[in-house]
């Protein structure tokens, strides 16, 4: 499948032997692609989130598995299924709360369980399948989305769910970028405490396609919405539970808590890979806490210091603060009525 993704620098490039992972904590001063030729590499790379945003970890994850095949796969070698086997449960445990991760593995290793002759090429063509699948879902998403936005002007995102956090084009990014071309005028972006990624990304990724946008501070999104001025929040998603509720980077939670005060309308746009059906509620979901040092000022770093940091990467929007859940295979309008089961295969 040969589909064109407009971002001029691309999140992950197959080269056919290694994995190029744009290293995303340097944008956007520094443009830096780190090779990757075995699973273990893969593994920091997004347990370091150099690689980050729950698609594009699933697809690095699945190119991750075609490095262990290519290097424990011999025809001599009748264990070297353990060997990949082990590496997949390695790359699992890099980030627990993105369901793309598991998904893209259980899709990997189902396929490796399934067939017994030589499995480069067959898997190779399954994680290159994911991928273009991936960005094929962002550009339906996007048309989706835009359809909701009709006379809409302005519009806010918080963190960066673009071509940068997936296969390519974007979910809630690609919604934006799809409502462009319709003419909408008008993008905020959060800065997105505490990595930045609105700051460092989102702005930085719609300059590279001429779209205009505006950097707010995260505190200023109440006044914002006050000012009357804004008409969606456009986010993407970590993971969604069944019933709705859905899990994304900290801070949406309060976003969308601000949203219904003022009467703005709340849009989030995922892939349904990211939906756990299994998962009930958004009280299931495993929240990520990362290294309080993230956040602590290098004179705080010591086992005296009187200063400590809770450092959460998700929070969890109940669906009844969301309006409308969209997906490739359709949306879902006032997802607390009825979750998203309706979206099953």
């Amino acid at each position: 499948m040969n589909v064109k993704n407009e971002l001029r620098v691309n999140a992950l490039e197959w080269t056919g032997q290694s994995l190029l992972v744009l290293d995303q904590r340097l944008l956007p001063e520094k443009v830096n692609y780190d090779e990757y030729t075995d699973s273990q590499g893969v593994f920091k790379a997004i347990k370091t989130m150099r690689v980050r945003g729950a698609p594009a970890i699933g697809i690095a994850a699945a190119y991750g598995v075609v490095l262990s095949v290519i290097q424990h796969y011999s025809a001599l070698d009748s264990n070297w299924k353990n060997k990949v086997k082990y590496d997949i449960q390695l790359l699992s445990t890099s980030r627990p709360t993105a369901v793309n991760l598991f998904w893209a593995l259980d899709t990997m290793q189902q396929a490796l369980d399934a067939k017994a002759d030589n499995p480069i090429s067959y898997i190779t063509k399954l994680a290159k399948q994911i991928h273009s699948d991936d960005i094929q879902a962002n550009l339906t998403m996007g048309e989706l989305g835009a359809d909701l936005l009709k006379n809409t002007d302005t519009v806010m995102t918080h963190c960066n769910a673009g071509a940068l956090a997936t296969g390519g084009y974007g979910t809630a990014l690609g919604v934006i970028r799809s409502a462009y071309k319709r003419g909408l005028t008008k993008v905020y972006a959060g800065e997105t405490r505490p990595w930045l990624q609105g700051a460092r990304l989102t702005v930085w990724e719609l300059a590279q396609d001429g779209i205009e946008s505006t950097l707010i501070a995260d505190s200023a999104a109440a006044w914002l919405m006050k000012t009357g001025k804004l008409d969606w929040i456009i986010v993407g998603a970590d993971r969604i539970a069944a019933n709705g509720d859905v899990a994304n980077k900290i801070g949406t939670y309060s976003l969308a808590v601000l949203a219904k005060q003022h009467g703005i309308k709340l849009m989030v746009a995922a892939p349904v890979s990211t939906i756990d059906f299994e998962m009930e509620s958004g009280e299931g979901i495993d929240i990520e806490q990362r290294n309080p040092n993230e956040l602590l000022a290098n004179c705080y770093i010591n086992n005296d210091s009187l200063v400590s940091a809770w450092n959460p990467v998700f929070d969890v929007t109940p669906a009844s603060l969301i309006t409308a859940i969209v997906t490739e295979r359709g949306v879902v309008l006032n997802p607390e009525e009825k979750g998203v089961n309706s979206l099953k295969s």
